[in-house]
């Protein structure tokens, strides 16, 4: 059974929850998907269309725990992973990377997440979770926000809704890309381009950038690289990879790989190179980015969870996500507890800058 196009679904609560590989489930199961989300202003990130899922498990394996109410309709869903080291531990999909995370259900439906506990996972791990699901207050240990930009309208509708910084910086990003111009000649962007070579270019910078900075590098892992391949070439007008560059001459200056479904573009791997740093070119790019959202068909482009100064200047506003464990296991949760005791301890320390790959392995090795 499924909804008609265009039905929104009742609120209801899920009876029984079963757990499928992503390649196992139906054409049905697809479909509710598609249309739990719809009913859900909450899950319109790009993280939350089977699209990204899909891409995910073709480099690493997806289950999907699959609930369904008393009359046996699709009620929820929830793509994830399962730790490599302790199986019984799972993860949403898209693994660290991914900055939006729930369940997928209708808005004002519901799941008991111990229900998500099942076919051999025993605790389910979130660090991007979207409180689109209530239930999930009690095992949310912290909540971290998530700016994003409005960008109806364009680059005059953003600036009419930006703060004083994110206008002084949008206009200095117009001076700079002129005397950029001047500089190292023609400037060229690309809004969203299938291009392999700049692709590739982008993380390898981004890898720079993470051994620069001493962050755990998310491409070390092959199939990370081959996911930013498959979504790059992903042109499916409700999902897929949005490549932007701006050029210089021969130099591409700065780049931005991120994913979109609708109107919403997620800013994912934005990098610049280093040698252009004194230009701004991230801002450069950013301004480009905004002014060009009208012909995408762009409303909206999500930051990402953090307060990264940019971040800040350039926000018109911020939801927020949230970090926790869902779990029965009281030693799970203390050690969970005492691992997180570790890492407050290691940031607030003097010795901190020193304590960093401490961090990293007692969080998995991601950032």
């Amino acid at each position: 059974m499924s909804w008609s196009v265009g039905e929104t679904p009742a609120a209801v609560r899920t009876a029984n929850v079963r757990v499928a590989g992503f390649d196992a489930l139906s054409a049905e199961e697809i479909d509710a998907w598609h249309t739990l989300r719809a009913a859900n202003p909450l899950l319109d990130s790009p993280y939350f269309h089977p699209g990204f899922s899909a891409a995910v498990h073709q480099g690493a394996p997806v289950e999907v725990a699959v609930g369904r109410d008393e009359s046996g309709r699709v009620s929820a869903l929830l793509p994830f992973h399962r730790d490599a080291r302790d199986r019984a531990l799972a993860r949403p999909a898209g693994w660290p990377g991914a900055d939006f995370q729930g369940p997928i259900l209708a808005a004002g439906s519901t799941i008991q997440p111990l229900q998500l506990l099942s076919a051999g996972v025993r605790g389910l791990e979130f660090d991007h979770l979207v409180e689109s699901c209530p239930d999930f207050g009690p095992w949310v240990e912290s909540r971290r926000v998530s700016p994003y930009l409005d960008t109806t309208g364009g680059l005059d509708g953003y600036l009419g809704r930006a703060s004083k910084s994110g206008k002084d910086n949008m206009g200095q990003a117009r001076r700079r890309l002129a005397k950029t111009e001047r500089t190292h000649g023609s400037v060229r962007f690309a809004a969203d381009t299938v291009d392999a070579e700049s692709l590739s270019r982008v993380i390898e910078l981004k890898r720079g950038q993470y051994a620069a900075t001493g962050v755990a590098d998310y491409f070390a892992d092959p199939s990370r690289r081959e996911l930013m391949t498959r979504l790059l070439h992903t042109r499916d007008p409700e999902f897929g990879g949005v490549l932007s560059t701006l050029h210089a001459g021969p130099h591409l200056v700065a780049a931005h790989f991120g994913i979109r479904s609708g109107n919403v573009l997620h800013w994912w791997f934005p990098v610049y190179d280093p040698a252009f740093s004194q230009l701004a070119p991230g801002w450069m790019l950013l301004r480009e980015l905004v002014a060009a959202t009208p012909a995408l068909g762009i409303t909206r482009i999500d930051l990402g969870r953090g307060d990264d100064e940019y971040k800040r200047r350039a926000k018109t506003g911020e939801s927020e996500v949230c970090q926790g464990l869902v779990t029965r296991s009281s030693a799970r949760l203390a050690v969970r507890r005492a691992r997180n005791s570790v890492i407050t301890a290691a940031k607030s320390s003097a010795l901190g800058p020193g304590l960093r790959k401490i961090v990293r392995r007692l969080r998995g090795g991601h950032s």
